[in-house]
Order: C-alpha cells, then sequence, then structure tokens
C-alpha cells in the first residue's frame, strides 16, 4: 500500500512538473515574440530582406540581449519541452505504451534541436564578434552561416514539432485520457509546422505554429495541473 502511494505521489508530482513546463514554454514563445516585435525588429533582425551587415552590427552590439534572447527561446525552451514530453508519456503510457515511448523520443528529439540551434547560435556570436574587427566583410559571412545552421535545427521549417504535436494528438485522441478538443489542435498544430515546407506559406504557417503552440502549452498546462494522477 505505501508503495502503491508513493508511485501515485511521483506522478502527481511529475503532472505538476509537466504543468510547469507547459507553462514556461508558453512564456519563452510570448517572451521571443514580444521580443522579436519589438526590439529585434528595428535591426531587421529575422527578415527576408534585412541587410546582414547591419543585422551583425547589431548582434555584436547588443551581445547580452542576444544572449538572453537564444538561451530563452532556445535552450530554456528545449528543456520545458523535454520535461513535458516526459510527463505526457507518463500519462499515456498505461492506456497506449507504444505511442507513449513515440511520445517521448519525439519529444526529445524536438527539444535536442531546439537547444542545439541555441548553442550554435550563443558561439556563433562570439565568433563573428571577435572576428567583426578585423574582417568586418567575413564576420558578416559566418554570420550567415551560422545562421543557416541555427535556422536549420531551430526552425527555419517546423517539422520536428509539427511530428510531435501530432503523435501527441494522436495519444490524447486514442486514450481519451485529455480532452478532446486538444487532441485535435495538436493535429492542426501539426499540419501547420508541416506547411512551413511550402515556400509561398512558410511565414504564415509558421506564425500558426508559434502562436497555437503558445496556447497549446497553456492549455496543456492547466490541464496537468488540473487532472488527478
Amino acid at each position: 500500500m505505501a508503495a502503491q502511494n508513493t508511485k501515485g505521489a511521483d506522478m502527481f508530482s511529475l503532472q505538476k512538473w509537466g504543468a510547469a513546463a507547459g507553462f514556461g514554454a508558453a512564456a519563452t514563445y510570448i517572451f521571443g515574440f514580444i521580443l522579436l516585435l519589438t526590439v529585434l525588429a528595428g535591426s531587421g533582425y529575422g527578415m527576408a530582406d534585412a541587410d546582414p551587415a547591419s543585422v551583425v552590427s547589431f548582434v555584436i552590439n547588443e551581445q547580452t540581449l542576444m544572449t538572453s534572447w537564444y538561451t530563452i527561446i532556445y535552450v530554456v525552451n528545449g528543456f520545458l519541452v523535454a520535461l513535458l514530453a516526459v510527463a505526457l508519456a507518463d500519462i499515456f503510457k498505461p492506456h497506449a505504451p507504444t505511442l507513449s515511448s513515440v511520445v517521448q523520443v519525439f519529444g526529445a528529439l524536438w527539444a535536442t534541436l531546439v537547444v542545439g540551434a541555441g548553442m550554435v547560435a550563443n558561439v556563433g556570436k562570439e565568433v563573428v564578434a571577435t572576428q567583426y574587427a578585423s574582417d568586418p566583410e567575413g564576420a558578416v559571412l559566418m554570420w550567415q552561416i551560422f545562421s543557416g545552421v541555427e535556422n536549420g535545427l531551430g526552425g527555419g521549417n517546423e517539422i520536428a514539432g509539427a511530428v510531435w504535436a501530432m503523435v501527441v494528438g494522436a495519444a490524447m485522441l486514442r486514450t481519451a485520457l485529455m480532452p478532446k478538443p486538444l487532441g485535435c489542435f495538436s493535429l492542426v498544430i501539426g499540419v501547420s509546422g508541416l506547411l512551413t515546407l511550402i515556400p509561398a506559406l512558410n511565414d504564415t504557417a509558421g506564425s500558426v505554429f508559434g502562436l497555437g503552440y503558445i496556447a497549446w502549452f497553456v492549455w496543456v498546462g492547466f490541464v496537468l495541473l488540473n487532472r488527478k494522477a
């Protein structure tokens, strides 16, 4: 009996951690959107038609800000997604063990790519700043290379996050352990992420994906917070 009570307490605690991870992940997205649309927008950062030299100059002059930006939107977010994946997989496991494993593995895969993007961005920023003093043109070229790698890992297209959303949605609908509308919404987010593969739809689909995930993280957070273990 004591062992069963301990197990139940552990599961409940994991759900609470998962809820916190959901809210935290939403906060990292909100922080990212706000900073991008205010401070970073003036430099042209993130815009396809921006002057690379102007962007590099801004990044070098605002290294503390950019380190915070990359760390929060990538590294912190990635760890929170990994924790949320574990919490969700634990819930699904008794009813859909195979899907549970896929939820955890694909969540870990996405989290790894996102954390990797943050590490590449932070290291790349330092390399570019060092080179800029002696070779500004070379630094701009180096920045473009690092940015390409960062975007490839962290969201130039949203395949990893899209697939995870669809797997989680399938698990929600298969097990009926969470609200059906949430499972359907997960599939919608997944489809929007896959559509970022189409160049003409990349910006629109990417916005739907990002804003949709903010709502999804918060929704999942409340579900886990209020769900009985």
